[in-house]
């Protein structure tokens, strides 16, 4: 006589083939559909990450499990009491949560980002590989195909968004300098790349050689290109432009908004700069007359939390404006990241 139950399995399993069957073959749009789901939540996050800072406290648990089942999952899936059967199904649970986990922070991150860059500057680039990155996330058929599973780029993907997400938490939460900050970041980066990456050989000499070889390439790329970097979370507020300047209100009068051509002028540039509570951090204003410097100021000691900004001003006198002068007006940082920039034009 058959058994019950093993005849109730058989049939739901006979019921659930018609089903299983729809979903083998739509997988593919279902994948994508997840990928639209996934940016709407993204849209949420960047919502979210304009205003809440705070919530960068989060994230340091969700790029924790990254690595560390990034780390872990291939020695799992080579365990040989590990089942064949579970191996696929493991690897695409692992992805789910790391995907959801890059998701949430690099839309976090993005819109922080982009109000510390300026548009039409290098800046700019940065924002647009933060912006790739997060885009790259949502796309479960490329996660699943290729970032996760070559180890080369599972390594990239991680350094990157992990210098990302450090180089804007410690200036917000812990108040570090810019400059500080991304040489900070960079270490961690590197850390993580080179625990993810496989080894070029099993011989120690070098495997230390790669990575000393890797270290200096990302210092050097670190230090030498920090200037495409936006020193998030720093923004520039305002900038103004005027021939008279009262220090007692920090206010530009009268207020200049076109060159005279032809023209003596002593002009003041005042700029606002909005930052975290706490944060310090040395500006300096540099003055260009069609492109070319002719004023750099001292370094100032900037302190963050003033709900106006904190104001910068500093002046440059022209003997004579000639026609067409474009002037152009850059606040940095004390490693030359750009945090704004301001102009005028002479008339012809």
């Amino acid at each position: 006589m058959p058994d019950s139950n093993s005849t109730i399995e058989k049939s739901l399993s006979n019921s659930n083939r018609p089903l299983i069957g729809w979903f083998h073959r739509h997988q593919e749009i279902l994948w994508w559909l997840h990928s639209l789901y996934a940016l709407i939540l993204g849209i949420g996050m960047m919502w979210l990450g304009a205003r809440k800072f705070a919530y960068l406290r989060i994230a340091i648990f969700y790029i924790s499990f990254i690595w560390l089942s990034s780390l872990f999952l291939p020695k799992l899936l080579s365990q040989p009491r590990l089942p064949a059967r579970w191996a696929p199904r493991v690897q695409l649970l692992i992805n789910f949560f790391n995907k959801n986990f890059y998701q949430q922070v690099l839309f976090f991150v993005l819109p922080i980002y982009y109000a510390s860059a300026t548009l039409g500057s290098r800046n700019i680039v940065f924002v647009v590989l933060v912006g790739l990155s997060a885009t790259l996330s949502i796309l479960d058929v490329i996660y699943d195909r290729h970032l996760s599973v070559k180890r080369n780029w599972t390594a990239i993907f991680f350094a990157f968004n992990l210098f990302a997400l450090i180089n804007v938490m410690l200036p917000v939460l812990w108040s570090l300098s810019n400059t500080l900050t991304t040489r900070i970041s960079a270490a961690l980066a590197l850390i993580g790349f080179l625990t993810l990456y496989p080894p070029p050989s099993q011989s120690i000499s070098r495997r230390v050689g790669f990575g000393v070889l890797i270290a200096v390439l990302l210092v050097g790329l670190v230090e030498l290109g920090r200037s495409f970097i936006p020193p998030a979370p720093l923004r520039l507020v305002s900038a103004e432009f005027g021939s008279g300047f009262q220090q007692e209100s920090l206010q530009i009068e009268p207020a200049v908004t076109r060159l005279d051509p032809d023209a003596s002028l002593r002009l003041y540039g005042l700029t606002a700069i909005r930052a975290p509570l706490g944060l310090k951090e040395k500006v300096q204003h540099r003055w260009y007359e069609n492109g070319k410097l002719i004023f750099a100021s001292p370094f100032y000691n900037m302190i963050g939390g003033r709900e106006e900004g904190f104001r910068l001003w500093t002046a440059w006198t022209f003997d004579r404006i000639a026609p067409g002068t474009e002037l152009r007006l850059d606040l940095e940082t004390e490693g030359g990241q750009l945090i704004g920039r301001a102009g005028l034009k002479a008339g012809k």
